[in-house]
């Protein structure tokens, strides 16, 4: 049986855009949670709120809960979405250097039931949030 057919893994897509800016000084600008839904499109309608070890937002589908990692030294910006819909989503995110700028790497997972379509259309929305950031980024 492979591991398509009795679902322990996720297709996987990552997702990356290139900045010009040195990966540390990018980290330290965006790392915070507060910043996401400064280019992160589905809490730019929303204001984050401090809950504990979580935050929450209004997303698109209603309100969701989001763990961020902690501050690193290894530009590590991973978060795990809980929508209330079913387990939380885990989101791995990433800044690291590209010779003397960065790359910000976002690898959506294919969550089980998710059709093609839906796939494809949560990586364009992806994309279209990375280049906010960089546009963001660059002003």
């Amino acid at each position: 049986m492979s591991a398509q057919e009795d679902h322990s893994m996720l297709d996987a897509k990552t997702i990356s855009i290139s900045i010009d800016r040195p990966w540390r000084a990018l980290y330290e600008q965006i790392w915070k949670p507060e910043i996401f839904a400064q280019w992160a499109s589905g809490l730019s309608q929303s204001s984050l709120h401090h809950d504990g070890d979580r935050w929450t937002a209004d997303g698109p589908e209603g309100k969701v809960r989001i763990r961020f990692s902690a501050y690193n030294e290894f530009g590590v910006m991973d978060h795990y979405v809980d929508a209330g819909t079913g387990p939380e989503i885990y989101i791995p995110l990433r800044v690291i250097g590209n010779g003397d700028g960065a790359e910000v790497l976002l690898t959506l997972f294919r969550q089980p039931e998710m059709t093609d379509e839906k796939f494809r259309e949560d990586a364009e929305w992806i994309e279209r949030d990375l280049a906010a950031l960089r546009a963001m980024v660059a002003a």
